[in-house]
């Protein structure tokens, strides 16, 4: 959905969204993302009048998303419930590809080039930000064995105990060495 500028120099754009599970591409499969369930967004996106050319999106996010577990890789749902509140501005045309000093307010800002902002990337950048930076199933996940390879949330392996039981030789040399 285009929240076109044209449209809000006359009024403000509600939107009131529900999209299914693999019915509309927001690419969260390239960040290794699912959709699991229905995916609600409601808001509204405004031209701020003072300004005349900045934009204010503002609303509300809902669903739940999986991922692969960092730990077992099994699959880890996190469900999302989360309100935004962004601004906008124009790419200014005069810039050219070199660095641009910015104050602290614009650091905080989004960009847009006409027509207008794009609901669909709005959404997936929200998204995307509301999974943790370590995205595991369950805060008592086990992981994986790094000897067998059996998800040790499902199979006690029993390799721990034959790690801890058995000596490395290249450390012998250093076991007469005591520390006082």
């Amino acid at each position: 959905m285009l929240l076109s500028i044209k449209e809000m120099e006359v009024r403000k754009i509600a939107f009131a969204e529900t999209w299914q599970p693999g019915e509309i591409d927001f690419d969260l499969d390239s960040a290794g993302v699912r959709q699991l369930a229905p995916l609600r967004a409601e808001g509204e996106a405004e031209l701020l009048p003072h300004t005349g050319e900045e934009v204010r999106v503002h609303g509300k996010v809902e669903t739940v998303l999986g991922t692969e577990c960092d730990r077992c890789l099994g699959l880890a749902k996190f469900p999302v419930a989360a309100a935004f509140d962004l601004f906008y501005k124009p790419v200014d045309k005069n810039v050219t590809a070199e660095e641009v000093a910015i104050d602290e307010g614009e650091a905080e800002m989004g960009f847009y080039e006409l027509p207008g902002l794009v609901l669909e990337d709005i959404l997936r950048e929200q998204l995307l930000l509301q999974l943790p930076m370590q995205r595991v199933c369950s805060e008592t996940c086990k992981g994986i064995c790094p000897e067998c390879g059996v998800n040790r949330n499902e199979v006690e392996c029993g390799c721990g105990l034959v790690r801890a039981q058995s000596t490395d030789e290249r450390w012998k040399a250093l076991q007469s060495l005591k520390v006082q």
